[in-house]
Order: C-alpha cells, then structure tokens, then sequence
C-alpha cells in the first residue's frame, strides 16, 4: 500500500503519474479517482474522492468537512442508486444544510444551555440551536477544508483527513487534532476511523451525519424503511431536546427497535418523547456485549429496494434522526427535493450533553490521551 498527502488537483495527476510509473495497477487506480468539486463563494477550492470497491460500490469524499457527498450501493437486483443526500456544488454544505453527510465537531449533538464546567472551570460556548450549543458551534468541523491523503490498496482504498481546532475556538478549551480516516473495502463497508488529540483538558465528540434513503437519495419517504436499534434503553429528552440524565427502558414505548420495524409504525404516537422530537431524535444506548467493541448497533431496511445497510460501532450511543425538520427548501443533488421524512441519520456518538450529565459516559480529553473510535456501514441486499 502507498499513501501520498495532496493539497490540489494538479498535484494528485501527478502523484498518479508516479504512483504508475512504480507498478500500481490499473485495477488499484479504478478504486481511486479524483475530481474538482468547485469552489466556495469565499473563493475556497474543494475537492471530491471518490473511492470506489470490486463490486461497483462507491463513495465520494469531499475535503469540506469531510462530507460523504454521494454513497452508491446495489439494490435486490442489482441496479445502483446514491442512498445518501446532498448536493452538486459545495456552497450549499456550507449554508444551512443541516450538516449534511458532514463531520461534526467538536462536540456532536447538543450541549445545554451553551456552556459546561471541567475541573472547576466554565467555559462558554457559541448558541446555534436556541439556547443549547449544536454539532460543535458556529465554525464547526463541518465548515472546515481538511488535509487530505490517500492510499490504495489490493482489496481497500483509503482517504484520510486532517485537521485542527485551535485553543478558544468556539469556546473550547485546548489545541485539538483530529484524523478521520473512511476506508472503502471489497465486503461493500465504509468504515470511519476517528482520532482526536488535545494539548490542554477539553472534551470531543465526533461523529458523521449522513441522511440516508435506501431506496435513492431522491426517493422521498422513508416510513416505509423498517428499523432495528441494538438499544434496550435510550435517553429521554426535555422540550428542547436535551437529555434530562436519565436512562430509560425502551420497553412498552414508541421507541422499541429491539425487533426491525417500520419507522412509520409508531412515529404518529401521541407519546411525549415522539412529540418532543417532533418524530424519532433520540440517543439509544447501544447493548455491547463488551463496552468499547466495536458491535452491532443498528440495521435498516428497505421492503422497496432490498437493501440493508447494517452500522456497528465502539460508541456508546446512536442518535436515531428521522428527517422531522427537512421542510422541502432544500434543493439537493439533480434537483431532488428533499422534504420531511425522506431521509434518516443513525450518529454514533457519546450522550449529548454528556459534559453536564455526571451519570453519563465520559467525553473529556486531557493531554497525553487520545480519543480514537471507528463506525462502519456495510451494505447488503434481502
């Protein structure tokens, strides 16, 4: 395997005319290819890698925020559809897209009342969604171009991103670098490794927000989709979506995924949880059968297409998201409309509001550790 670090266009065609040029095969090249995206109103270029397996699958990786823009997959009969929403120019990831296909950082989810206290110290944060702290703030990872680099092997391909949150951004304390790292193999599984360092106390939550639609991005409703969390507790939530620190029992509730079902099933409840996410916008606790491994924690699928797409992670937690504020403005890849309900998030992630819930797993960072995690969606047909 070979792995160069790239900054433009012109100097990946070059490092591919060398790669060649040191016996790589033309197979390997098919896995890679790499494309100008355009460029943002500010003048910023970004870029879009497309990694792509043996059997067709493929996923195109922008150095913006780290945006899965596009993610094509085989239904029961063979034919490809993009399962993921999204854009065709970059302007749009950056203005109000609901942090489409993005990394979101430092802290994913919502953090209440836009502050936290770590050793004794309180630390203010940006508002962005009402009076709680959302997704890492105002100029979160989502808005930032990444270094990039990439590598190609027999059966994989490889794009890895990097970048860094300087100390007070957003009102977080230390210097933070983070790695994100999507791998693409021949076993049709997108893996995300995730790696975080910081050089003061501080704490990260990282996670990836893709909206999927297994039928096509362009496919409209997703009630349809039937859904099978790994969670026999979730964390209820207030009127603003924040936790109120305790850990409930699914059982009995709207919010039992334990065995697949269709999201459209119980969505319509009269229960105070569907009414206070306006749908599904929960965080379930996934049952590891040994914490930190890396498990299965949801599966999904679509009675339309036959696909499945099955996510396992070493988190703590799954945000289950289903579309209930896409409103039908946006306007997204080939002219799809993308309006409620039509596409669903499953965010691997710690607790929100972890850092003001004592009860809740851990997010502080302190110097000398690293925080490092790893997600993957893998793909298969019923």
């Amino acid at each position: 395997m070979m792995m160069v670090q790239v900054k433009g266009i012109s100097e990946i065609l070059l490092c591919i005319v060398l790669f060649s040029s040191k016996g790589f095969s033309e197979e390997n090249f098919s896995r890679l290819s790499l494309h100008s995206f355009g460029k943002l109103l500010d003048g910023r270029e970004v870029n879009a890698f497309v990694l792509k397996n043996a059997n067709g699958m493929s996923a195109k990786i922008l150095n913006l925020g780290g945006v899965i823009a596009s993610l094509t997959v085989p239904d029961s009969s063979g034919n490809f559809a993009d399962v993921i929403t999204g854009f065709d120019y970059p302007q749009p990831y950056l203005d109000g897209a609901g942090y489409m296909g993005a990394i979101v950082g430092r802290f994913a989810n919502r953090i209440s009342g836009g502050s936290f206290t770590l050793d004794g110290v309180n630390y203010s944060l940006a508002k962005n969604n009402g009076n709680n702290a959302i997704h890492g703030g105002l100029l979160g990872f989502d808005k930032k171009i990444w270094e990039v680099e990439y590598s190609v092997g027999l059966q994989d391909s490889k794009v890895i991103l990097s970048t860094f949150s300087p100390d007070g951004e957003e009102g977080y304390p230390g210097r933070v670098e983070v790695n994100v790292t999507y791998t693409l193999n021949d076993q049709n599984q997108l893996t995300i490794d995730y790696s975080a360092t910081s050089d003061k106390t501080t704490i990260i939550n990282l996670t990836n927000h893709a909206y999927f639609n297994l039928d096509g991005h362009d496919a409209g409703s997703i009630l349809e989709h039937e859904v099978m969390l790994n969670a026999n507790r979730f964390t209820p939530i207030d009127e603003s979506s924040i936790p109120t620190g305790t850990i409930s029992e699914v059982v009995d509730t709207p919010l039992d995924f334990r065995q697949r079902k269709p999201i459209g099933l119980d969505i319509g409840s009269d229960d105070q949880q569907i009414n206070f996410g306006s749908g599904y916008d929960h965080n379930f606790v996934i049952d590891h059968p040994e914490l930190g491994d890396v498990s299965l924690a949801a599966e999904v699928y679509s009675p339309n297409s036959g696909r499945i797409m099955k996510v396992y992670t070493d988190q703590p937690g799954v945000q289950f998201y289903t579309g209930n504020f896409l409103n039908g403005t946006l306007v997204g890849k080939d002219g799809a409309v993308y309006g409620r309900r039509s596409a669903f998030c499953l965010e691997t992630q710690h607790f929100p509001d972890s850092p003001n819930k004592a009860m809740f797993p851990s997010t502080t960072l302190r110097p000398g550790d690293r925080f490092s995690s790893r997600t993957v969606f893998e793909f298969l047909t019923e």
